[in-house]
């Protein structure tokens, strides 16, 4: 994604908290609180979804990131958000408190998996 768009990113998440962007396989990983919640893949923007929040994206007309292995696809649990919520902080905030709550599910359900071993 090329630094102006990034610098964009940064504009409309920045009502979100401290939010730190990091190279990762060719895009860039999102954090808030040291935990990924979003990518930038191919000079997109995914956000996480889980089994709670998939329903929403999908009303909206977001489509899954799908990662490429051994040539076949692999959908992966980030989300294409709508077009407007790259337009307007206002926008993109919804977006990204349901991506954050998705993110906080996910590490919980992870742990509650550690214990029980």
């Amino acid at each position: 994604m090329p630094t102006e768009d990034m610098a964009h990113l940064r504009e409309l998440l920045a009502g979100f908290g401290d939010v730190a962007m990091r190279p990762m396989f060719g895009g860039h990983g999102v954090y808030r609180e040291g935990m990924i919640f979003a990518i930038v893949m191919e000079g997109d923007l995914y956000l996480t979804v889980d089994a709670d929040s998939r329903a929403r994206f999908e009303a909206a007309g977001c489509a899954p990131f799908v990662y490429s292995m051994k040539g076949r696809p692999l959908p992966l649990s980030y989300w294409s958000v709508p077009a407007e919520a790259l337009e307007a902080a206002d926008a993109m905030l919804p977006w990204a408190e349901l991506a954050w709550a998705a993110a906080l599910r996910k590490q919980a359900a992870r742990r509650r998996g550690r214990r029980r071993r």
